[in-house]
């Protein structure tokens, strides 16, 4: 039970329910229902800023698509997922929470065969049209560390531009001798919407070679995209591309005081187009040092970029990085203090030329942790940017303020204050308290100001802020 105060909504039904129920099958299968499902006491978002004209990852942070997460994981690429639990009931270019009517979940294994079965059925809210989506996802284990698998994904909306969306595809993942892994993937979408606008393959497929040992660990991988592939319900960085990716780290444990590890990294991206023009290209030289007592540095001696822009890239405010093609290089120094101390720290320094100028980015972050009850970290991002543009000079800052208290092991405060200058210009705020007053039963009281979920969508749209104040109240029993 909620109760739930927030802008823009009707103020005269505050009140509202739902239930969530978890039943064990057996001792191998479980199903998971809910009903008006919530999400209010999910932790909020940081606050990023999108340097790149690519969507953001966030992971997912809702305990409902959490549990079990791991069965419906299709991994196609370097953060790019086949199936991406945030595309349902959070709006992904706002950040906004789309209304979830009710959901069904079955997880676990039978025999050799783990598999998941979901259906999540959303509400219309603001651009958001009602939509229903529906998840398969089966793998056969082979033997130890390897398996076969198939997924699909069927979404259903009042888009009369876009009323469906199909995702299949075939996964495999085989290892041989423990150190070689053979990674592949095969996928296609099916749907009315046509992403590029113009004819092209709708498919996504791949293999990739890895090799994992005390001394070396390298990949080599081929992945080709088409332009028209889109899954919606998918997280994919970026398509019309024919990716040919290397990595090979090298790693020494040399016999010097308070040196734990050395290690010596190299990788090359080459992604154009699948026609052969230039798109993007990478290619990037990393030291690294860990230390017996937690601490690190890492430091990209070069990072060298190629990118083309198609479309304009609006990285701030009325700021819009022009069409074409971009050549820059940069460099990072990182460290982070011992891990094993109350107070603990990290800095981060990358600079170098960036589309045609410069930019410098700053991160300082520090934790203290008082004692067993209080704890609280600071963090704080400068990104100083000189572009020949108009209004090209300017600065963005991120910053945040976390603190926990418990007042016992029952009783617990938390509280989130953060700061963006960017397109956004303000501070939100959330505040959480949590009485977990009997096993898996809570009442929590939620103050928030801002945005709970972030957007991932490219650059960095404008964010829709909100004001909300909610209680919410669990109580959970096995008949």
């Amino acid at each position: 039970m909620r109760y739930d105060v927030t802008t823009g909504q009707n103020p005269k039904f505050p009140l509202t329910g739902g239930v969530d129920i978890k039943y064990g099958l057996s001792s191998n299968l479980v199903l998971n229902l809910s009903g008006n499902t919530d999400f209010a006491d999910t932790e909020v978002d940081l606050q990023p800023f999108n340097l790149t004209p690519f969507k953001v990852f966030i992971p997912e942070k809702r305990q409902f698509f959490l549990e079990n997460a791991g069965v419906f994981n299709f991994d196609i690429g370097d953060q790019d997922f086949l199936f991406f639990s945030r595309q349902i009931g959070v709006d992904p270019v706002t950040g906004n929470q789309v209304p979830i009517n009710g959901g069904a979940k079955l997880t676990g294994t039978l025999g050799r065969l783990e598999l998941g079965v979901m259906d999540v059925d959303t509400r219309s809210s603001g651009p958001n049209p009602y939509a229903n989506y529906a998840v398969v996802r089966l793998k056969e284990s082979l033997w130890p560390g390897s398996y076969f698998g198939v997924m699909g994904i069927d979404k259903r909306s009042g888009n009369p531009l876009d009323p469906f969306n199909q995702t299949g595809g075939v996964d495999t993942r085989l290892v041989f001798f423990k150190n070689w892994i053979v990674d592949a993937h095969a996928a296609a979408t099916n749907s009315p919407f046509n992403p590029s606008g113009a004819r092209g393959s709708a498919a996504d497929y791949g293999a990739s070679l890895s090799y994992h040992s005390n001394w070396l660990d390298a990949i080599a991988e081929r992945r080709r995209i088409g332009p028209n592939f889109n899954p919606e319900v998918g997280f994919i960085e970026r398509t019309d591309s024919d990716e040919t990716y290397a990595d090979a780290t090298f790693k020494i444990r040399p016999e010097i005081r308070s040196v734990r590890e050395l290690q010596f990294e190299g990788f090359i991206l080459h992604a154009p187009d699948t026609h052969g023009n230039v798109s993007t290209q990478e290619w990037q030289a990393t030291f690294r040092a860990e230390f017996h007592n937690g601490a690190y540095t890492d430091d990209d001696i070069a990072d060298v970029f190629i990118q083309r822009l198609t479309t304009p890239f609006h990285i701030y405010k009325n700021v819009f990085i022009p069409v074409g093609v971009y050549n820059f290089a940069r460099h990072q120094l990182t460290y982070g203090s011992s891990k094993d101390r109350r107070f603990t720290y990290n800095i981060f320094e990358r600079f170098g030329g960036y589309y045609d100028g410069t930019l410098n980015e700053l991160r300082l972050s520090a934790n203290y942790r008082a004692n067993k009850k209080f704890s609280i970290s600071v963090s704080e991002t400068w990104n100083r940017f000189r572009l020949p543009l108009p209004n090209g000079n300017f600065s963005v800052v991120l910053a945040s303020l976390q603190a926990n208290y418990s007042f016992n092991r029952f009783l617990t405060f938390t509280s989130l204050i953060q700061m963006d200058t960017s397109n956004t210009q303000a501070v939100s705020a959330n505040l959480r308290l949590r009485w977990n007053y009997r096993p898996d039963s809570d009442l929590y009281v939620i103050y928030n100001v801002g945005t709970q979920f972030a957007s991932i969508a490219p650059a960095n749209p404008p964010q829709v802020r909100e004001t909300r104040f909610a209680v919410k109240w669990t109580y959970s029993f096995s008949p």
